[in-house]
């Protein structure tokens, strides 16, 4: 009698211990359908962040969903974010960036839809026009691969230096220098800060307006048609699922595409 009572207690905490399992796979797959409807993304302060709060996630909210938005002040971390799985996606760079990221990190990581261009400008303290750049004179330029090649090429075009031919050059790829300019690598969000210090520095558009230059007093500007499109980067694997469909429906829509047209007025350009 005593077994009995033993083995029926057991099987008692066995049955409860298994609904109790039972309900607690249910209570998880409530929560990751919840957790479906909210889009968490990383981003650059200016403009990446106020696109996304001003104009992307009131349309998101309209399709029920919630757009969490974690801002990023370096070009690091997004990527990390990204592909340790602690975002869904990030926005705060461009194609070629996103590919050399790739490249070295191994991240798994891909890009859905383009957003914007940001042309490089020349910026200076001292000058207003870019022929008053004097011999000897200290130019400060990104210390990241892609966006130096992008203001050393920049500097080319206005007859400055030359540069050999390829897609990331540096300044040991510098192949004429007439004016022996003196060149400073430095992280891009700390270029605005060397202005007084330098004679010129070539800086990114978002740092730009974050710092509160003004684009349009640039002494050079990067042509329109860059191939530098900043995107929306997802994991790979993911770049289906419906809540960044939803993302890149709203991010890519005629409502985000003027208020980029309103807000900017030319300093960033939509690129879809």
């Amino acid at each position: 009698m005593k077994f009995k009572k033993i083995l029926t207690l057991g099987l008692t905490l066995a049955l409860a211990g298994s609904l109790a399992a039972c309900g607690a796979k249910k209570d998880t797959a409530s929560s990751g359908s919840k957790n479906d409807k909210v889009i968490t993304i990383g981003a650059s302060p200016t403009p990446h962040a106020e696109i996304l709060e001003q104009a992307v996630k009131p349309l998101l909210e309209k399709e029920g969903y919630t757009l969490n938005i974690k801002v990023f002040d370096d070009y690091v971390l997004p990527n990390t974010a990204l592909d340790e799985g602690s975002i869904d996606a990030n926005y705060f760079q461009h194609i070629p960036y996103l590919n050399k990221t790739i490249q070295e990190k191994g991240y798994n990581l891909t890009y859905t839809v383009k957003v914007h261009i940001e042309p490089i400008r020349v910026y200076s303290d001292k000058l207003t026009k870019l022929e008053d750049i004097k011999d000897g004179a200290e130019i400060a330029v990104p210390n990241d691969a892609t966006n130096e090649a992008r203001a050393l090429k920049l500097l080319a075009k206005n007859n400055l230096i030359k540069v050999k031919d390829g897609e990331l050059v540096t300044v040991k790829d510098i192949t004429d220098n007439p004016k022996k300019l003196k060149f400073t690598e430095l992280e891009a969000t700390q270029l605005p800060t060397v202005l007084k210090d330098v004679t010129a520095a070539v800086i990114n558009t978002n740092v730009a307006l974050s710092a509160k230059l003004d684009p349009n007093k640039a002494l050079a500007v990067e042509d329109k048609d860059s191939p530098y499109a900043n995107v929306i980067a997802v994991k790979k694997g993911n770049e289906n699922s419906d809540k960044i469909k939803a993302l890149d429906k709203a991010i890519n829509s005629p409502e985000v595409k003027k208020f980029i047209e309103d807000k900017y007025k030319g300093s960033i350009v939509a690129a879809f």
